[in-house]
């Protein structure tokens, strides 16, 4: 066995012998060659109140509270602003991206036929328009003698 490590290879961990031979995890990439993800506008993003399940748009704004289309979640007053439905204040509600995200986790958008990258709407119009399609098909069963 060689003591080399190869260039192209990183160690997965490093063993410490001062330290009583610990071992510790070596930083992944040290070169900082990896892409670093873009920073994303946080105005965009909706927000689910975990209490009742509402979820705040800011593409929507809210009507009955004169919330303006356009007004992102962070601008809202925290003293003020409570769910419309269960009257929740701002710490109840979480993040969950902006609407065009696909849903999943990131691990797994690669894979599913590139299904996995289509957003829940377009998901929706795949697995509906499937089944009109289908019944099309089922009823033009009736035209063949």
């Amino acid at each position: 066995m060689s003591d080399e490590i190869q260039a192209d290879q990183q160690p997965q961990a490093v063993v410490d012998q001062a330290a009583g031979g610990e071992t510790t995890s070596a930083p992944a990439d040290p070169a900082g060659t990896e892409p670093q993800p873009a920073p994303e506008d946080v105005s965009t993003h909706r927000f689910e109140c975990r209490s009742c399940g509402y979820v705040y748009d800011p593409g929507e704004g809210i009507k009955k509270l004169d919330i303006a289309p356009g007004t992102p979640f962070l601008e809202l007053d925290p003293d003020r602003f409570r769910c419309p439905v269960c009257r929740s204040n701002v710490g109840a509600f979480r993040d969950i991206g902006p609407r065009n995200k696909p849903s999943g986790f990131e691990e797994n958008l690669n894979f599913g036929l590139g299904v996995n990258r289509l957003t829940p709407g377009q998901k929706n119009v795949l697995i509906f328009g499937g089944f009109a399609l289908a019944i099309a098909f089922f009823l033009s069963l009736y035209s063949l003698r």
